[in-house]
Formats: structure tokens, C-alpha cells, sequence
């Protein structure tokens, strides 16, 4: 049968609400294969989300200009128009809103399309009964089927935006326009959803979703709307009755209007149109609610047409098909479309005629005219951009750069911003994403296309987060609507993660004692939101706080990072930090400011809770220094001994032998074993308990520290590390490692070497010995540390009969003696005791 029989071409016409789109699903999907155009990008969309739950995935193809998702199996088609790939050959085509071919910017593409497009055992073409006289005289042997509306279409009077019922749509003809309904529909109702033709279809879905779920009541579009997208809306509020078609400013026409207004109502529901003024250039005449009612529009009288397989013999001859006039006496020359003008202006340059000579490259010259101008810059600007885009493909591969692409994307790649700068950037995405859908004008074409609709998305989810943020107010108006200007009627409620709800509204979120207003409250709400939190969290508080009180110990921890004040946390929550104190062990616990909201009574027995715990914790981590602490209070221990212990006490437990020489030296038997029982090693160059160098009670000490001086935690050595760099973080004798040369050598280990060479000493007598050389090598030290090391235990080299390094015993080397610093403890006490020798 041939495919071009016109006995095969229905026509199903009517008003919207007719089920015209469904009845073309339900046919296209009746046959083993088959295509649909639609006008719009997110119609498209849309009804390829249906399908493909019928027919799965694998079996349905979606081709528009900026996106395709083509399977290999693919056998139905939702496509735009003017994407619609007419050489397939598939059992079932029809065209969506074919009455579009009377605009004069996109209608020679449905003109195009109802003389072309044909299916192979079926073809439909639906639209507005306007264009019966238009079908019967290009298809004559069309056969016409008019379907009647579900539901009823009636006007319902002006109505201010203050005044509309609840799930209306607002329409407007500018951006600028439906950013000012959706801020008004803000302030005094809460919100808006918003859908423009610019939107992505993911951005368009989300508003959507929004408003079909109840989150907002109100939805503001632009005339994008009339196009059969499907929403439940039950009044359409037009904001303006002209709009600016490209050329002029103008009113729309009857059947222009009816097209919107038809969005009401769905199914058997009926619907209700009106305007937002009763008088003026935006409101209904009679005759015009009359039409609209009774759904009788004038006929078209042309539809426009141009060259839809023109002529690329040259670009001459591209040019003059192109603007050939129509042989038909109902079809009109279209104006000068955007692609036509690019195509002239670049046809004037020398390097285009040069370079168009055949052809397939006139052809593609005429693709990358037919690049849209999505940023809507104008001829001039859009020109520049498709040269460039002309200049790689007709040269070289014929591939745009790579490198180029990237860069322009990345650029793009940011989610900052406010809605405009949001929308020009996914209008400037769809460019690259239309150019990386093109198969054969990148190398990698899947790839880009791939990385362009991450970007979109990406950009899409930023605007539907933007537009929500600025038009829709949710909480705020539930706050108002409940209370009136009486924060103290809140019914707040507590989440289990803290959230602060009103009736499942987040208002904002308790993080431990302190109450973070949600970020998204506008300056005016906020103080609001305050006075109401406040009010109604003191109870959750004071039971914040007694549980705190009764904590136990597991719930209690220290955080020592470096960089950062010792913390003490509650359940990882930071209740306070550790400050300087009477001493090292005794710091003082400095509640949160966040616990200020509490009590005083309750604030000092939270204090007295974690100064309790801090004790019975440096018992189990520091037990040693616990003991020195008794030591140095003893009025029964010996001077010697109150000083030594006091040293060590304020070091935390380690001291440099050299600080505390004179009371060292004054320790008896007796003392040094009381201190060896206490843990505390009294090397040849510290004193030290070596317990506190494992990585636990590392980190208490570093935690005291930084509380005795005020300051921050300070950066520590790797665990584990026997040797450092010296210089290396931690490489210092507060973390344990004394600096010897070129490296610092932790201190139990150098006392290991001191006992390992009097060791060595004691066998050989007055005899020069050896060092075992296993034990150096495994700590990692070089010979210059070893022989600094030995030179401060008291020993020289000998001389050696083979490599092998020899000492022998010269004795301690003196110890000087230099005061202590002015703000140690012992300052006071070298004045008293110089006088008489000690």
C-alpha cells in the first residue's frame, strides 16, 4: 500500500479536553510501530515517560533537539516536530497541535509535516477545528473526526490574585511578569509553582510535581501551558490578554485564548477561566468569553509554508528554495525565520562560499544554521556563534573540539545564582547539548551528550530549589494563618533528629541547646520564628540538660584535634572546653555559650557532672601523675622529691632532667624507688612515665596541655614513629621526642640506648666497647645522632681496630645551671635556695 495514500490520514479536531493526545497514544501504541510530534520539548517528555511504562524502555525512542534517547530496538517515537526523522518507515505518524502551522515562526514545520508525514498504515493528525478548511484543501481525501470536550469551560468573573481559588494557574506572557504574579502570589497566599517554555523538562517536572502534590496551591506559566500539558488546575486566571509574538505586541486571538483557558478542568471536571481585571486591555469582552465558551473560533484562512527538502546544490540555490513561494493557494510564504537569516549572513562571507562548494557541505552548513538561538541574543550574536560552530565542521574530522565543548560546559557548570542567571545558564547548556545530540559533529558524541544533560541537570535542580526558595513560603503562611502575630500559640513539635516542625512544616532544628532557624526563612520571618522557638523549647532544653546531668560515663568523651580547643562532647555534641586552671591536672570546665539558655542551678551541676567525670577519666588515663600530684602535696615527702614531683606534674609527666638538675641530685634511695613504684623513669636526659607516651594517654596530655596555655591542641607525631626529622610535627620534647642533630629520637628509647652502653660499660671494665649495632640500626638513627647521643651520657669515641664504632667513660658532662623561666613554679623557689648553695 503506498504511504502516501491520503485515504490513510485522519484528522481528530476539537477543543482541548478532548482526549485527541490520548487517542493517539492508544493508536500509535495499537501498532508494531509508529511516531508522534509534539510542539513542545516537554510535551515530548512527558508523554515518553507513558509509553515507555507500556512498552519498557528498550522499545521507545525520544528525539528532540537538545536530548535523544534512541535504543536500538526502538520501534515508537515522541519527538518534537521539528525533529520528527520522516525517512523512518513505521506503521503509525500523526502531529500534535497541527493548527500551529498558522505561526509565523514555527508553522511551515507543521505545515511541512502535515503535507509529509506519513505513516505507513495510519496517519492522524490532531489540532483545533479551526483548521478544517486548511486540511481539506492540502489533504482531500483527509478523513475529519471532531471530538467534543469532556467538561465544561465557563467564565467566572475578574478575580484579584488575593481572591482566587485554590488550584489555579496564572498565566502570563514574560518572564518578567511571571516572577512578579508568583512573588505577589508569595506574599499574600503562601506560594506558587512556576512553568515556562525556557524551563528544563526536569525543572518543569519538579514545579509540577509540586503543585499536583498540594505543596502550593497556585501554579504561574506562561502560555507554555496550553500546549497539552496536563495538570490539575480548575481555574485559569489570564494576567494579560497581549502578548509580544517576536514582531509586535498584540491581543491575543479568540481561539489563542480558548487554547489556554482549556487547561481547566480535567476529564469530567469542569473548569473556569476569568481574568485578573474587570476593565482595560486585560479583560474579556463578551464576544470573546462567548467564543470561548462555546468553542467556535473563525477558521484559518493560510497556514505558512517553506522548502521542506530544499536544495543544496549550492548555497545559492539553498537560499532561493528556501524562499521559494508556495504553490498552493491557502499556503503563504513563512517569514524569515531565525536559521534563514544566519544562513544569509554567513552566505556573504568568503571562507563560508569557499568552503560550501558540495553538496554534503551545504547541507551541513544548513544543519548548523538550524542550531537554535536558545539564549535568545538575537541574529547578530547567534551568527558569530554558529560560524564558529560552521568553521570545525568543515574542517579537518569535521569535529567541534573537544576541548572547546569542555571548557564551555565547565564553564556552565555552576550552580550559584539567582533564577535568571540559572535559567540563562541552562539556556546556554542546550545549545552543547543540542550540538553533542548531533551524531557526526563530535567524535564522541554519546560521551558529550552524556556530560551536557548532567550539566542541565544539574542547573535544573538548582532552579526548581531557586524558584521554590524565592516564590513558594509554605511555613511562613501556615505560621500566620495559625497564629496571627501570637508566637505563643506555636504547636511546635520536636523530630528525632531535632527538627523543629508546625504541622510538618520545619521551621528550623535544635542542634543540642541551641535553636538554628531553618535557612531558608526570609530576615522578616525569622524573628518570628525566634520568639516562637524560645517560648516553647525551654521544657526540651531543661530535659536536654538534666539528661546531661545524669549521663553516664560511656556518653561522655574528649576531643583533642589538632588545631582545636580540648572538648568535652555529650552524645558528639561539644558541651564545653578546657581552660586554664589552679593546675595541670585541675583545668576548668567551661560550659558551651549554648547552654546558656538553661538554668544557673543547672548549669553548675553540669559543671560539677564533667568535672567529676575529667577526674575519674585522668585517674584511669594518667594514673602516674595522679600519684606525683599526692607526691608534690606531701608535707611529708623531701623537698627533693615535692620538687621533682612538681616538675613532672606540670609537664604532664615529662621533663627534661637538665630543668630540675640540682633537685634530682637531692633525691635519696629511697625517693627514687618510690618514684620508680609510681612509673616515672629518671633517665640520663628526662624524667618521664612512659605511660604517657602511648597514643591514649597521649592524647589526654596533649589535651592538658593546651588547657594549661589557653591554647589550641597542637599537631602531633605519627603513632608509632621511634625517630623524626627534626622539625618534623611533634618532633619537640612536649610530644615525647628530643631533638639530637638532624633528628629527634623518642625518649624511651634514648634511655634504652643509655642503659645499653652502661651495660656494655659494666662487662668490659675500663676497657673500650662496642655498641650493639642491631639496636641503633633498628630505631632508624644515623651516626651523628648515636655520637651525640653517647657525648651527653658520658662517653667518647675510643679508638677502634675495625669500622666499628668504641667509647669509653668520661664521665657525666656538668649540668649548667640556668634559671627557670620566670612563670615556672620553681622561680620563687631558686631565689631561696641560692643563698645557701643548694
Amino acid at each position: 500500500m503506498n504511504r502516501h495514500d491520503e485515504h490513510q490520514v485522519t484528522a481528530v479536531l476539537g477543543p482541548t479536553n478532548t482526549g485527541k493526545t490520548h487517542l493517539a497514544v492508544e493508536r500509535m501504541c495499537g501498532h508494531s510501530s509508529g511516531m508522534i510530534g509534539f510542539p513542545l520539548r516537554l510535551l515530548a517528555r512527558e508523554v515518553y515517560d507513558r509509553v515507555v511504562k507500556i512498552k519498557g524502555a528498550s522499545r521507545v525512542a525520544l528525539i528532540t533537539g537538545e536530548e535523544k534517547i534512541v535504543p536500538k530496538d526502538a520501534r515508537w517515537f515522541l519527538c518534537t516536530v521539528e525533529s520528527m526523522p520522516l525517512e523512518k518507515d513505521l506503521a503509525f505518524v500523526a502531529v500534535d497541535e497541527a493548527q500551529l502551522g498558522a505561526d509565523p515562526e514555527r508553522g511551515h514545520v507543521f505545515t511541512d509535516r502535515i503535507l509529509r508525514a506519513r505513516g505507513r498504515d495510519e496517519t492522524m493528525l490532531l489540532g483545533s477545528e479551526a483548521l478544517r478548511p486548511m486540511l481539506k484543501a492540502l489533504v482531500p481525501k483527509i478523513e475529519i473526526i471532531n471530538r467534543p470536550r469532556f467538561s465544561t469551560l465557563t467564565y467566572a468573573d475578574a478575580k484579584k490574585i488575593s481572591r482566587l481559588p485554590k488550584r489555579s494557574a496564572i498565566v502570563a506572557f514574560s518572564a518578567e511578569e511571571v516572577y512578579a504574579v508568583a512573588e505577589m502570589l508569595r506574599r499574600l497566599r503562601g506560594g506558587a509553582a512556576v512553568v515556562m517554555g525556557a524551563l528544563s523538562p526536569r525543572t518543569r517536572n519538579a514545579q509540577v510535581a509540586m503543585f499536583q502534590a498540594g505543596e502550593v496551591d497556585y501554579l504561574v506559566a506562561t502560555d507554555a501551558i496550553g500546549m497539552g500539558l496536563n495538570m490539575d488546575v480548575a481555574h485559569v486566571a489570564f494576567a494579560s490578554l497581549n502578548k509580544f509574538d517576536g514582531r509586535r505586541q498584540r491581543r491575543l486571538t479568540v481561539a489563542e485564548m480558548a487554547q489556554i483557558a482549556g487547561r481547566a478542568g480535567r476529564h469530567q471536571r469542569d473548569g473556569t477561566f476569568g481574568a485578573l481585571v474587570e476593565e482595560g486591555p486585560g479583560a474579556f469582552t463578551p464576544e470573546e468569553v462567548l467564543n470561548i465558551e462555546e468553542h467556535r473560533f473563525p477558521p484559518l484562512e493560510q497556514l505558512y509554508w517553506r522548502q521542506g527538502e530544499p536544495d543544496y546544490s549550492s548555497i545559492a540555490a539553498l537560499i532561493d528554495s528556501l524562499e521559494a513561494r508556495p504553490a498552493h493557494r491557502v499556503l503563504w510564504a513563512a517569514p524569515q525565520a531565525v536559521d534563514l537569516a544566519v544562513l544569509k549572513r554567513m552566505a556573504s562571507e568568503d571562507w563560508v562560499r569557499d568552503r560550501a562548494r558540495s553538496p554534503a557541505m551545504v547541507a551541513r552548513l544548513w544543519a548548523a544554521c538550524g542550531l537554535p538561538d536558545f539564549r535568545k541574543v538575537g541574529v547578530d550574536p547567534h551568527t558569530r556563534f554558529v560560524e564558529r560552530v560552521f568553521r570545525y565542521l568543515s574542517e579537518g574530522m569535521g569535529h567541534v573540539p573537544h576541548d572547546w565543548f569542555a571548557a564551555e560546559l565547565a564553564r556552565l557548570d555552576n550552580v550559584a545564582g539567582d533564577v535568571a542567571t540559572l535559567a540563562g545558564r541552562i539556556a546556554a547548556a542546550r545549545s552543547w547539548s543540542y550540538i553533542a545530540n548531533r551524531a557526526d559533529w563530535l567524535a564522541d558524541p554519546a560521551h558529550w551528550a552524556a556530560r551536557a544533560g548532567a550539566v542541565e541537570e544539574r542547573l535544573s535542580d538548582a532552579l526548581h530549589a531557586s524558584l521554590t526558595q524565592r516564590f513558594v513560603d509554605k511555613r511562613t503562611t501556615l505560621l500566620m494563618r495559625q497564629i496571627g502575630a501570637d508566637p505563643r500559640a506555636l504547636p511546635v513539635v520536636i523530630g528525632p533528629e531535632g527538627e523543629v516542625l508546625v504541622e510538618d512544616h520545619a521551621i528550623g532544628r535544635l542542634d543540642g541547646f541551641r535553636f538554628i532557624v531553618a535557612g531558608d526563612a526570609r530576615a522578616a520571618d525569622k524573628r518570628l520564628l525566634l520568639a516562637a522557638a524560645e517560648r516553647r523549647l525551654g521544657d526540651e532544653r531543661a530535659r536536654r540538660g538534666s539528661a546531661l546531668v545524669a549521663a553516664g560515663d560511656a556518653d561522655l568523651a574528649l576531643t583533642a584535634e589538632p588545631g582545636a580547643a580540648p572538648t568535652l562532647r555529650w552524645l558528639d555534641l561539644a558541651v564545653a572546653t578546657l581552660a586554664p586552671g589552679p593546675s595541670v591536672l585541675r583545668p576548668r570546665v567551661l560550659l558551651d555559650r549554648a547552654l546558656d539558655c538553661l538554668t544557673v542551678e543547672l548549669r553548675a551541676r553540669i559543671e560539677t557532672r564533667l568535672r567529676d567525670w575529667l577526674a575519674g577519666q585522668l585517674k584511669r588515663a594518667l594514673p602516674g601523675l595522679v600519684v606525683l600530684d599526692a607526691v608534690q602535696r606531701d608535707p611529708a615527702a623531701t623537698p627533693a622529691s615535692r620538687a621533682v614531683a612538681a616538675a613532672l606534674v606540670a609537664q604532664a609527666g615529662l621533663v627534661s632532667r637538665a630543668e630540675i638538675a640540682l633537685a634530682v641530685d637531692g633525691l635519696d634511695p629511697v625517693a627514687r624507688k618510690a618514684f620508680r613504684a609510681a612509673g616515672v623513669t629518671i633517665g640520663a636526659l628526662d624524667l618521664f612515665d612512659p605511660r604517657v607516651l602511648k597514643p591514649g594517654p597521649a592524647r589526654w596530655r596533649g589535651a592538658l596541655l593546651a588547657a594549661r596555655q589557653g591554647s589550641q591542641v597542637a599537631v602531633g607525631a605519627q603513632p608509632g614513629a621511634t625517630v623524626l626529622e627534626r622539625g618534623a610535627p611533634g618532633a619537640t620534647l612536649d610530644h615525647g621526642y628530643r631533638p639530637v642533630g638532624g633528628q629527634a629520637v623518642r625518649i624511651d628509647l634514648i634511655e634504652r640506648i643509655a642503659r645499653a652502653a652502661h651495660d656494655a660499660r659494666g662487662r668490659e671494665g675500663r676497657k673500650p666497647f662496642a655498641l650493639d649495632p642491631a639496636l641503633a640500626l633498628s630505631m632508624g638513627l644515623t651516626r651523628p645522632t648515636l655520637e651525640r647521643l653517647m657525648a651527653g651520657f658520658g662517653f667518647r669515641p675510643a679508638a677502634s681496630p675495625d669500622d666499628a664504632p668504641r667509647w669509653t667513660w668520661r664521665g657525666r658532662p656538668p649540668v649548667p645551671v640556668t634559671p627557670p623561666p620566670k612563670d615556672n613554679a620553681f622561680a620563687a623557689l631558686a631565689a631561696l635556695t641560692a643563698p645557701f648553695g643548694i
